[in-house]
């Protein structure tokens, strides 16, 4: 089966088809997210000519046609309204765990390939970053045709083999991105929360939406192991023999002041923090989360 049917799974496209992913960006009126819209009068972007109606505002006459043609034709122009998308795509090492069927990188592509597939089938543009400790693919934002199978093709061909740098990519594809719209991070976020913080306030400096998908496993989160384990190293970090019973209170203690200090900084800069685990139905996940997501922008 080629990538690019593998990750679109019929039941999880069909759930969050029906939901449209909109920025919380406002251009001229407009939500973005929303399809370009007629703006009649002065705007940023040509759109094309028509012929004059009594009535017209003269001002907008296209004289070197009247000069060339000895007809009357207006110049009409169009708001650029549509949503922007970049998702950002962890494919570091420590993205290749797994305790049940999938890997954290196996479901962090499930969720690129849907939400990309969402995005371009609204007509919105996607782009597309993979990293480990750098930027190691930079697609540019497309909403053609043939842009979906080109980002689940290298989606489905990343491997995870490096450590990560969470926080200085952040920082590194923020410069890069040169026009406003919405990050989609998808990442288990395995560095120093202070560096991702820094790093997602940098976008939220250019004005982007952002949403976070915290990646994780559910054995990361719960720690089920009862009998003395060999905890393989990722990242660099060596194997650790030892005896779950003594490390479980300080672990959760960790992983809990970790998460609440990450989702803490996510609500202060107006940042989606969305927490996931492998174990999660994805068409359920993402779905709730897109609900949730339209629901607080109706009530704003």
């Amino acid at each position: 089966m080629e990538s690019y049917q593998r990750y679109l799974d019929p039941r999880v496209l069909n759930k969050i088809s029906r939901l449209d992913l909109k920025a919380r960006l406002i251009v001229e009126g407009f939500v973005s997210g929303l399809h370009k819209s007629p703006y009649h009068g002065y705007s940023v972007e040509f759109a094309e000519h028509r012929e004059y109606v009594p009535g017209d505002d003269l001002r907008h006459l296209d004289w070197r046609v009247l000069g060339r043609s000895d007809r009357l034709y207006i110049k009409e122009y169009e708001q650029e309204t549509n949503l922007r998308a970049f998702i950002l795509l962890d494919t570091s090492e420590s993205m290749a765990y797994k305790s049940g069927e999938v890997t954290k990188l196996e479901y962090a592509n499930y969720v690129a390939a849907s939400l990309s597939y969402l995005i371009l089938n609204q007509q919105d543009a996607v782009g597309l970053a993979l990293f480990d400790k750098e930027v190691t693919r930079f697609i540019p934002s497309s909403s053609s045709r043939g842009h979906l199978k080109l980002v689940v093709s290298e989606i489905d061909k990343a491997k995870p083999r490096k450590k990560s740098g969470v926080g200085p990519v952040f920082h590194d594809v923020a410069e890069r991105l040169k026009k406003k719209g919405l990050v989609i991070v998808i990442s288990d976020l395995f560095d120093d929360p202070k560096a991702i913080l820094s790093g997602l306030r940098h976008f939220r400096h250019e004005k982007h939406d952002v949403i976070v998908f915290h990646v994780m496993d559910n054995y990361e989160t719960t720690f089920p192991f009862q009998s003395i384990t060999l905890f393989e190293g990722l990242e660099e970090y060596p194997e650790l023999l030892a005896d779950p019973h003594a490390l479980r209170e300080a672990y959760l203690a960790e992983i809990r002041d970790y998460t609440v200090e990450l989702q803490r900084g996510c609500l202060q800069n107006q940042i989606d923090y969305c927490p996931v685990t492998t174990d999660q139905s994805l068409e359920v996940a993402l779905s709730t989360y897109l609900a949730t997501r339209l629901g607080t922008r109706a009530r704003k």
